[in-house]
């Protein structure tokens, strides 16, 4: 039944004893197969720019907003940028394997005071692409944002031609919420945005799948899932 306040208008819901979040911190959060590090130039630089320099081509930075780098130097005074910034605040995903950083991604758009944050700036290698690890670092930031901060929405969005990131959307859980038109000019183009969420009330079952995917029975001895995320989720 939808509320009303005292001229008959519809309202929303209350939102009993809600109080402005924290802001994410530059924290280490362990998994089982990755690690997530606050960006940092000295410790991943040389990490990074081998393993992005394992792409065929530069196909991956065709919806960022830097271009693939020349060369080293480059590259290291974007990573320096990048670590200095508050918002988006980068972190490392570092392979448990060899201690190798292997992507990076950010929480963005950081709105304590509505409890809104979103996860952007998703720079995988082909090492981490489509890999259990990949699974567990979204997994891992998903749940710090709702479970440590007790976010209530979190975000996620690209441009809406970008084939592979909105398949990664639907399948980490993001709901699709809509097309936002001539959101963003960049690299000299348009882009039409298009936004996925989730939100805090979702996040149970959405957590119950990662785990339940992320276990090691999971998995067969050739490493093969034997059931996908989204079958998990029943979605």
């Amino acid at each position: 039944m939808t509320r009303t306040n005292g001229f008959g208008q519809s309202i929303g819901e209350p939102v009993d004893g809600w109080t402005p979040r924290e802001r994410p911190a530059r924290i280490v959060i362990d998994g089982a197969h990755c690690r997530i590090e606050p960006l940092d130039v000295a410790r991943h630089a040389a990490d990074l720019y081998d393993a992005y320099g394992q792409a065929a081509d530069g196909r991956d930075w065709t919806y960022l907003f830097a271009e693939p780098f020349r060369d080293r130097e480059s590259f290291d005074r974007y990573l320096v940028q990048a670590a200095a910034s508050t918002d988006p605040l980068h972190y490392a995903v570092i392979d448990r394997a060899n201690d190798k950083a292997v992507g990076t991604f950010a929480l963005m758009r950081i709105e304590p005071v509505h409890g809104v944050i979103e996860v952007g700036s998703v720079t995988f290698s082909p090492s981490l692409k489509k890999t259990r690890l990949s699974t567990e670092a979204q997994y891992l930031l998903m749940r710090y944002v709702f479970d440590d901060l007790k976010y209530r929405r979190y975000e996620w969005k690209c441009d809406s031609l970008n084939a592979p990131s909105r398949k990664t959307a639907q399948r980490l859980g993001f709901e699709f919420e809509g097309i936002f038109r001539q959101a963003i000019v960049y690299k000299g183009r348009n882009r039409d945005t298009a936004w996925y969420a989730i939100i805090d009330q979702d996040w149970p079952r959405i957590r119950q799948a990662f785990e339940r995917w992320l276990a090691d029975d999971n998995f067969d001895s050739q490493r093969q899932q034997r059931a996908s995320l989204v079958q998990l989720r029943g979605t």
